[in-house]
């Protein structure tokens, strides 16, 4: 069965939507949605409310989308810790330090969201054209809601990051770059969070996560800054500046010049 996913939507009056949808990212339209299929893996599905992907079968999980406004990130928005979050503290954000920030394995925004929450104006590139689709879907929702500042202060790109941090004009240079490349794992077990399930049958490992931090190195102003498993080896062999670390992850700091 293809981990491709199949376009087709739940609400009859976005049906022409959807159809357009599939057209453009060159997958097929499916004119009746069955989600206990044998033949479909999972389809990108429009909603009355939100494009969302959703895989099948009878013992599925929930949808995945790209959500700034309600569930965790907005629990991690009001509650997380500020600029006190590991994150915060690996971008270099302390008293009135915002970069600007380059997050060139955006996914479906988390990351991106909690910097543009502290003040950064962020950069989000995506190179699965399924991905980019829910990401952009998940930004014009809560553009028009209680965090439509923050959505502001996040800038959407589609395409490979490292074609794109190269094409950067020198005044366009971020100051920090932020990466999280797919991990690979082989275990599928419940513990396992349903989205990177979903990610890893659409998009496949980051085989080419050397080279990025390569061409982010050559690009970046002031740090990369890499979010790595706690036990995982660092990116080609390459030793950070210095790390970060939590219980489960950490983050390799690559320094190239203080930031002001």
């Amino acid at each position: 069965m293809s981990s491709t996913p199949v376009v087709g939507t739940s609400c009859a009056a976005r049906s022409e939507e959807a159809r357009e949808l599939a057209q453009q990212l060159g997958l097929v339209f499916a004119e009746e949605v069955d989600l206990e299929s044998e033949s479909v893996a999972q389809y990108l599905l429009l909603t009355e409310d939100a494009l969302v992907l959703q895989q099948t079968g009878r013992k599925r999980p929930g949808p995945v989308l790209a959500d700034f406004v309600t569930g965790a990130v907005a629990h991690r928005r009001q509650f997380g810790g500020g600029k006190g979050q590991m994150i915060a503290k690996a971008c270099g954000i302390k008293g009135s330090i915002r970069p600007t920030v380059a997050d060139v394995t955006a996914g479906l925004g988390r990351d991106g969201f909690v910097l543009a929450t502290l003040g950064c104006e962020v950069s989000l590139v995506e190179r699965s054209p399924v991905v980019h689709a829910l990401l952009a879907d998940g930004l014009a929702r809560a553009a028009d809601s209680e965090v439509a500042d923050i959505i502001a202060r996040m800038h959407l790109y589609g395409g490979d990051a490292r074609d794109w941090l190269s094409s950067l004009a020198e005044a366009e240079r971020p100051q920090v770059v932020h990466l999280d490349p797919m991990f690979p794992h082989s275990d599928k077990s419940a513990q396992v969070k349903k989205e990177m399930l979903a990610f890893r049958d659409l998009v496949g490992e980051d085989a080419d996560q050397t080279e990025l931090l390569a061409v982010a190195l050559e690009v970046a102003e002031c740090r990369v800054v890499v979010k790595r498993p706690r036990k995982a080896p660092c990116i080609g062999g390459r030793e950070p500046s210095y790390k970060l670390e939590g219980k489960s992850g950490r983050y390799d700091i690559y320094a190239l010049k203080k930031l002001d």
